[in-house]
């Protein structure tokens, strides 16, 4: 009998999985909310170090636009040839440019621009910060009374939520290019027909809208980046588990940010 009952006490208790796995969920995000508070006030109060903000907005803005301006050609273009496809079926292909032009300035030019943000720079910020505190350069600025928040993290928020609205402006400029090419020399469409119904459809509110989703999108990339860095591990392991985590945490969170915005515009009527 004595064997059964430590049998039985052995068992692993499903419930106490997830009551764990809650709790902990819980705790990270409320460790989470706690560092995106210091980063932000950080950001917000002086001091700042303009050079390092110029430097990261090199880093986060400059050097990423290859990805995103292929991105946004290809999505422009794959937009538009699927639009044209659905529409057909009900005679209504005229409004391919409208729809091209909502859909990438509202969804698809932030959205896809703050995805790839995610992978190349959240996961960059991280790795990097990661390096520096295993490496314990971040001790070594504590010690010399030099908050990290304030020269390290700061910096990368600030510059992550100016170079993300002026990435996706250009990415939306090009994604509306690749639906055009696309449409004039692959559909037939009228060139000149074509641009005059993008111009008269879209409105200064689609690209309001778009753009403070970026600016969301890029505190997100930022913090994630940052957060992730800041807790990293000894070891390349660590760096790189940290790298993977603020990539995929970003992603996600990114995607959810733009549901979440999406319907409130849609609420407010913007």
């Amino acid at each position: 009998m004595s064997n059964v009952s430590t049998r039985k006490r052995g068992l692993p208790n499903p419930l106490q999985w997830i009551g764990a796995a809650v709790i902990g969920l819980f705790a990270e995000i409320g460790r989470l909310s706690v560092f995106a508070a210091r980063v932000k006030f950080a950001a917000l109060t002086p001091r700042w170090y303009l050079g390092q903000v110029w430097r990261q907005m090199v880093n986060i803005g400059f050097y990423s636009l290859p990805v995103v301006g292929m991105s946004a050609v290809f999505i422009g273009a794959a937009l538009a040839l699927n639009i044209y496809e659905g529409g057909s079926r009900y005679g209504a292909e005229q409004f391919v440019p409208s729809i091209v032009v909502l859909g990438i300035t509202r969804e698809l030019g932030a959205t896809i621009t703050g995805l790839m943000l995610a992978g190349r720079v959240s996961a960059g910020i991280s790795a990097e910060i990661g390096a520096m505190r295993v490496t314990e350069q971040i001790d070594a600025l504590e010690t010399l009374s030099a908050s990290p928040y304030r020269y390290l993290y700061a910096p990368r928020f600030l510059a992550a939520i100016i170079a993300l609205p002026l990435l996706v402006l250009i990415a939306d400029v090009i994604g509306i290019m690749g639906g055009w090419l696309v449409s004039v020399y692959a559909l037939d469409f009228d060139s000149t027909t074509y641009l005059r119904n993008t111009i008269d459809f879209v409105t200064n509110e689609d690209i309001i809208v778009g753009l403070i989703k970026a600016v969301v999108f890029g505190a997100v990339i930022a913090i994630m980046g940052c957060y992730q860095g800041h807790r990293s591990e000894a070891g390349a392991t660590g760096v790189g588990r940290a790298a993977t985590l603020s990539m995929v945490g970003a992603a996600v969170l990114v995607l959810a940010a733009n549901y979440l915005m999406s319907t409130l515009f849609v609420e407010i009527g913007l």
